[in-house]
Order: C-alpha cells, then sequence, then structure tokens
C-alpha cells in the first residue's frame, strides 16, 4: 500500500511536470539574460524576448521568457547589450561594393601615396581594363589644392585611369581617360565643370561632367554586380546594419536585388531611392510603390546641388576661401521644380540632396509649394549641411525629415570654416536645431562617403569629435545628439523616414526580428570606447547573419 502511494504520487508529479511543460508556447528563437534596449516610446530596457516566424513574439524578463516559451535556439547574451538593427537611412550600398572591388585611397596623406597604391593595385589586377580608385581628399594633404592628371600619365600612359573623390562629387583621371572621352578644353555641361587651367585640361571634373568618362567606362556583367552586392551584405552585417537605404538607383540594379532578394541570396533589407531620370521616372510611377519584406521602393533621389568639399555645393554667398564660386545647381531650378510636382502627383516620396544653404532654400521652396501645409508625405532633405536660420522652421512647417550624416561634421570640421566663415560655419551641420522641428532626425553614414560602420555615427552625433577624439570638448557641441536621440536617429526615426516604423526599428511584439548584440553597451560606456564597439551577432528576420 505505501509503495502504491508512492507509485502514484510520482505519476501525479510526473503528469504535472509534462503538463507545465507542454504548456510552454513554441518559439524559434529566445534570447536571454541581456539588456535589451526596445528604443519603444519610453525607451524601455528588458531582459529577454522570444521571436517566431521572423518576428518577434514577446519580450520581458528572463525568468518569464524562458518560462513560457521553448525553443530550439536559445542565445544567452551573457549580460551583452541588444538593440534594434541598425539602419543606415542614407548610403549607396552597390556603390559600397563597386568600391570593395577598386583600388582603396582612403586617408591617404599625399597625390604621390595614392599613385604607389595604384602601381600596387595594377599588378594585383593586371586583367583590369581600366585602373579605378576611389577614396581620395585633397583637403587631407599638405597641398590641399585639386590635383592634375600629370602624375598619372606618368605612371600609367598606355591605362585610362578613374580616381573618386571621397564625396562622390569629383572624379580625376588620365590623359588616356580623357581621349577615349573626347572631351577637350571647350567641353561644357550643365550642372558640372570640366576644369581648365592655362588652357589645358587638369584631369578634374566636377558633378555633371564625371558623365563624361562614365558613358565609357565597361559596363559590369550581372555576375560582376552580383559578386559586388554580396560584398557589400557582408560588410554591412558585421557592423550591424540590418537595413540600409540605397540613395539612388537604376531599374536595372533595383530588378537584380530583387531577383537576389526572391533567391534567398540578398537577406539585407534596402530602401532604395530611384535615381531621377526620364526612365526611372516613368517607369516607376507607372509601376507604383512596390515593397517587399526585403525591398522597399517609394522614393526618388534627386540632386540639387554638388558637395562642399569640392566647393560644388550651392551657396547663398560666396564661397569664403575662392570669392569668385557659389557652387551650382546640378539641374536648373525650373528643372527641380517640374519633376517633383511630378513625384508629388504619384505619391512616391522625394529624397532630395541639398548641400549649400542656397540650395537647401530651393528645394525647402519648393516642397513648401507643393506640401503646403503639415503632412504625412515624409519628403526628406539629404544631408541638410548648410542651412540658413531663416530657413530651418520650414522643415517643421512643411513636416520635411531632415536625413542627416554626424560623420560629415567630423570629417569636415578641419575645413569647413575656411570654406563657410565663423559666422556662417554655424548654420552647419545643426542636428540639434533641424530635429526640435519634428521632433526627429535620421542619421546615417552616405557609405562609402564615409565608413560604413554606423558606430562611427553615433559617436560623431553625440560626442561630435573624430576617431582620434579631436576637438577637445567636440565641435560646435550644442548641436550634439543626445544618446538616446542618436540610437533612435539609427532606428526608430530611419525607419520612419523609410515608412517603416510600423514593421522594424525597435523591438516591440509583431515588429520583424532584426537585432544586434554588441560586446558593450552604447549607453553606459565613455564616449572615446564608442567607435571600437564590436557586434557579436547580427539577426535579420530572426536569423543570425553574422
Amino acid at each position: 500500500m505505501k509503495f502504491a502511494f508512492k507509485y502514484l504520487s510520482l505519476c501525479c508529479f510526473s503528469l504535472m511536470s509534462f503538463a507545465g511543460f507542454s504548456q510552454k508556447q513554441s518559439a524559434d528563437l529566445i534570447v536571454y539574460n541581456a539588456v535589451v534596449y526596445t528604443v519603444d516610446n519610453q525607451f524601455a530596457t528588458t531582459e529577454a524576448f522570444a521571436v517566431k516566424n521572423g518576428k518577434f513574439l514577446q519580450t520581458g524578463s528572463t525568468k518569464d521568457i524562458l518560462t513560457k516559451f521553448s525553443a530550439k535556439q536559445q542565445v544567452d547574451a551573457k549580460g551583452k547589450a541588444v538593440f534594434p538593427g541598425f539602419y543606415d537611412p542614407h548610403s549607396h550600398f552597390m556603390g559600397l561594393g563597386q568600391m570593395l572591388s577598386q583600388c582603396d585611397l582612403v586617408e591617404t596623406e599625399s597625390y604621390e601615396e595614392i599613385v604607389e597604391r595604384l602601381k600596387k593595385f595594377a599588378i594585383e589586377h593586371p586583367d583590369n581594363q581600366w585602373i579605378i580608385g576611389r577614396g581620395w581628399d585633397q583637403n587631407d594633404w599638405k597641398n590641399k589644392e585639386f590635383p592634375t592628371k600629370d602624375l598619372l600619365d606618368k605612371a600609367f600612359p598606355n591605362k585610362p585611369v578613374l580616381l573618386m573623390r571621397i564625396d562622390g562629387h569629383a572624379i580625376l583621371v588620365n590623359s588616356k581617360a580623357i581621349n577615349l572621352a573626347k572631351i577637350s578644353p571647350s567641353s561644357k555641361v550643365d550642372g558640372g565643370l570640366v576644369e581648365v587651367k592655362n588652357g589645358a585640361l587638369t584631369g578634374i571634373l566636377v558633378d555633371n561632367a564625371m558623365g563624361l568618362v562614365r558613358r565609357v567606362l565597361p559596363r559590369p556583367t550581372e555576375a560582376d554586380n552580383r559578386k559586388m552586392l554580396l560584398a557589400a551584405q557582408k560588410e554591412c552585417f558585421k557592423l550591424g546594419l540590418t537595413t540600409v537605404s540605397d540613395a539612388g538607383l537604376n531599374q536595372d540594379d533595383i530588378d537584380l536585388i530583387d531577383k537576389m532578394n526572391k533567391e534567398g541570396s540578398m537577406k539585407i533589407r534596402n530602401y532604395v531611392m530611384v535615381s531621377l531620370g526620364i526612365r526611372n521616372l516613368d517607369y516607376f510611377i507607372k509601376k507604383g510603390i512596390y515593397k517587399t519584406d526585403r525591398l522597399n521602393v517609394r522614393s526618388f533621389k534627386l540632386y540639387a546641388d554638388g558637395a562642399l568639399g569640392s566647393r560644388g555645393a550651392c551657396l547663398l554667398k560666396p564661397y569664403s576661401d575662392e570669392t569668385t564660386k557659389t557652387g551650382f545647381l546640378l539641374l536648373s531650378a525650373a528643372e527641380l521644380e517640374r519633376s517633383l510636382t511630378q513625384i508629388y502627383n504619384s505619391g512616391f516620396q522625394a529624397n532630395t540632396h541639398c548641400i549649400g544653404d542656397s540650395a537647401n532654400r530651393l528645394i525647402l521652396d519648393i516642397y513648401g509649394k507643393l506640401l503646403q501645409t503639415k503632412n504625412d508625405r515624409r519628403w526628406r532633405i539629404e544631408h541638410a549641411q548648410v542651412v540658413d536660420i531663416q530657413d530651418v522652421p520650414k522643415f517643421g512647417k512643411y513636416s520635411i525629415i531632415p536625413s542627416i550624416q554626424a560623420t560629415h561634421a567630423t570629417s569636415d570640421m578641419y575645413w569647413a570654416d575656411e570654406r563657410l566663415g565663423d559666422v556662417r560655419v554655424k548654420t552647419a551641420y545643426a542636428f540639434q536645431d533641424l530635429l526640435k522641428q519634428n521632433g526627429l532626425i535620421a542619421n546615417g553614414s552616405d557609405f562609402p562617403v564615409e565608413f560604413v560602420n554606423p558606430l562611427y555615427g553615433f559617436h560623431s552625433a553625440v560626442a561630435r569629435q573624430d576617431a582620434k577624439n579631436f576637438p577637445e570638448g567636440g565641435f560646435q557641441m550644442e548641436n550634439a545628439l543626445t544618446r538616446e536621440q542618436a540610437m533612435r536617429a539609427m532606428t526608430i526615426w530611419s525607419a520612419y523616414a523609410n515608412f517603416e516604423e510600423k514593421e522594424r526599428g525597435s523591438i516591440e511584439v509583431g515588429k520583424m526580428a532584426d537585432f544586434v548584440i554588441l560586446e558593450e553597451d552604447l549607453m553606459k560606456i565613455p564616449n572615446e570606447k564608442l567607435r571600437n564597439v564590436k557586434v557579436l551577432n547580427t539577426f535579420v528576420g530572426g536569423e543570425k547573419v553574422f
């Protein structure tokens, strides 16, 4: 009898245990023992979450999640910080892939160093028809004048060379490339500059003039483009980026990305801005907004002006260091208004590149003429780099989103006052002033103009310093962002700028499970450590991609 009672008790306990276990809900992934920054409305933190079918199923304490859910895949975060997957709301994803296949000229300290890198690259890639490099910046050299083609002609007399400036708004080419493109000192291009000195070409082409050489470049094959896209994806995942926004692609490139999404090889999410052009406008306006889980095509990218570093930014008053120049528009005001009107009537979003205060004023006024008042069209000014103080309120008046790149401030700060002067430079990189207009700001990188790493942008936004923590105390700190603002700017606010805030950008139930696990907590460590934080894991839709 005693034995029977013990046996019955044991059976009852086992059944109760089995019943308790069987009541657990099934999940695909559980992450626990973490410091989870949800980036929700309260910027709340929690310890764990469960994921099912690529979406966040529930968040809560480690105890609650492990009690309620079971999953074959469980990640013990061991107290590490977890954030929503990082956004880059303004990047050149395809351009990154191209750059990874070219000669890297970033952080060269002289023209001579460029030539040495090119010689090594040419030996390593003997079959390349052209020698192409990107990343030079004469502002980093002792001689800050634009280089000329002379050294390239001596080193490469028989092979065409094209070298893209760091900002993507100027190129240096050699005589071989000039001859292939049939450029002469009399060549003229609206919205561009063919530089001529003493009656001779220097090899410098600015903005629209770059097209003279681009049209004779060998066209990459689909296999080439696939390889470049996958290389760019690998680099982004390594750095915690789960959504990029390719700022200007043509139909063929967009179609290839869509094809690779459907095949399963392209997993990163891409908010593509369609390059402005008659063919692209007609095709995509007729097709309408196109959206999948991985690809979102609902905006057009326009260029109002060029870049500050190459003096192509369109300013209200002349450059302080070259008083005969004010920069120029890449399209006429009439052309810009005509295109923006067509976009407005289509329902697509307009994202316009504006660097100089004259370009910003023009586009803000055209936007205002079309938008008229507050709205939910979410039209954006890309860069919003130099904005006259009287134009700043227009962002709020017409619900225009400033899409900025904090690293531009810390890359340009060494020479920005030379270009703009002590008074006007205070109207540049004014992130806090811009944020106040609508209560949000989107922060990207413009890679490969800047480094891909989104934590560089986070550091630049909050510390306003470079990698060496210069200048002491920060650059124009009145416009620095708080850490919470900076984190929102690279997650939920960027998602909002892409019409995706209901799907991604925060760790909340029902949203896509894009998140990163970092080795250190961005919200707590000293500023000087921010750029060096490593990404331990990157997840897209609950799938570990790094």
